[in-house]
């Protein structure tokens, strides 16, 4: 799979002229005729430093991405083919990283490098109404795993711990003014590829996404299901609701608040509860230079997401500073500086030792053939 993968990469560096954004849907070869057909890849390496230094390389098990510490990396890399036709589409993305490795995990066998494996068919004529299943980005936050469409260098907590991707079914409508779109799903769990042994419970989830002018995005999203066998069956209903705002060419923001709750045991009426706002500020002085701050806080007492096996649970608040410069329209070069600090001492330190805080210094190069 590897082999294939950095062929398919080599394929696309020297297919870069006819390459294009992989949300378009046509490219135009030179006769002039427009070609369903499009190709893009995204390759993004890193190097993380740790202040206070751990015995090992590895980040809390909270962090997905950019998750090796005190060496150079591969995050994400992968090649997508697309195909948009007026009643079809398709997408096929293969891929590599410590991204895959941490997020694919409990899938098998070459399941763990299928980034985006999915179809679509419009079922209205005179609808903008299609029903799409497979392996597709998820429908829940405003954060995905390709870094260079974030804000940030690294992602918030709460997109670290809520699903990147979904397997399942989707129908989806936009109205003819795009300014409304609305979905629903029917899933195979919590970020699943494969559902988990034993259980025959489906997920389910909604989208609602306002779009009223270019600078103002308005989202609400859900989830329910369970994510355990039908033995243990919990069930978990989860909200998630983000702004973008778009104040002019240099200012603007993105405001997020999730909560979630989920059965303490199976068949019971009390619930734990998770929440998590979450505001990135960003000023761009240039066309190439954009500069970041966010400011997030995590609250997990009872361990519905993040169990920490401490008194406080996982109660977390987290800062950072990015800085991004486009190199070229294919390359930007990123730094971020970020700290966690939590109720409890959660974090690895040296030896047995652990820490309420740890601050990372990230930096990272992007690479997008579009």
């Amino acid at each position: 799979m590897k082999t294939l993968i950095l062929s398919a990469l080599a394929i696309a560096s020297v297919s870069h002229s006819n390459a294009q954004d992989s949300t378009q849907t046509a490219v135009a070869p030179a006769d002039g005729n427009t070609s369903p057909f499009a190709v893009s890849a995204y390759v993004e390496s890193y190097y993380l430093q740790e202040f206070h230094k751990s015995d090992n390389h590895t980040m809390p098990g909270f962090i997905y991405n950019h998750n090796r510490t005190g060496e150079v990396n591969l995050n994400l890399a992968f090649l997508k083919g697309s195909y948009s036709g007026d009643r079809v589409r398709a997408n096929l993305a293969l891929a590599a990283g410590t991204y895959m490795n941490a997020n694919y995990a409990a899938e098998p066998g070459v399941l763990k490098n299928v980034f985006e494996a999915n179809a679509g068919i419009k079922i209205s004529k005179n609808h903008n109404l299609w029903l799409d299943a497979g392996i597709m980005p998820s429908h829940i936050g405003f954060e995905s795993a390709i870094g260079k469409d974030n804000w940030a260098l690294t992602r918030s907590l709460v997109a670290e711990n809520t699903p990147y991707f979904e397997t399942g079914l989707k129908l989806g409508y936009t109205t003819e003014n795009a300014k409304w779109y609305l979905a629903a799903t029917y899933l195979n769990g919590w970020q699943r590829i494969q559902r988990v042994d034993g259980n025959t419970t489906p997920a389910f989830g909604t989208q609602v996404t306002y779009k009223p002018n270019a600078a103002v995005t308005l989202n609400y999203s859900t989830f329910i299901g369970s994510d355990k066998p039908d033995s243990t069956r919990q069930m978990r209903y989860y909200h998630n609701i983000y702004g973008v705002f778009q104040f002019s060419d240099k200012w603007g923001l993105t405001a997020g608040f999730d909560i979630g709750s989920e059965q303490k045991a199976k068949g019971s009426s009390a619930y734990n509860t998770v929440y998590v706002p979450v505001t990135i500020l960003r000023f761009s002085p240039s066309p190439k230079i954009n500069i970041a701050a966010r400011g997030e806080y995590y609250h997990d007492k009872n361990g519905v997401i993040i169990a920490t096996g401490t008194d406080n649970g996982f109660q977390t608040f987290g800062t950072s500073l990015n800085f991004d410069y486009q190199i070229t329209p294919q390359v930007m070069w990123r730094i971020e500086a970020r700290n966690l600090s939590s109720r409890d001492a959660i974090f690895n330190d040296k030896g047995a030792d652990l820490s309420k805080n740890k601050t990372y210094l990230t930096t990272a190069l992007t690479f997008a053939l579009n």
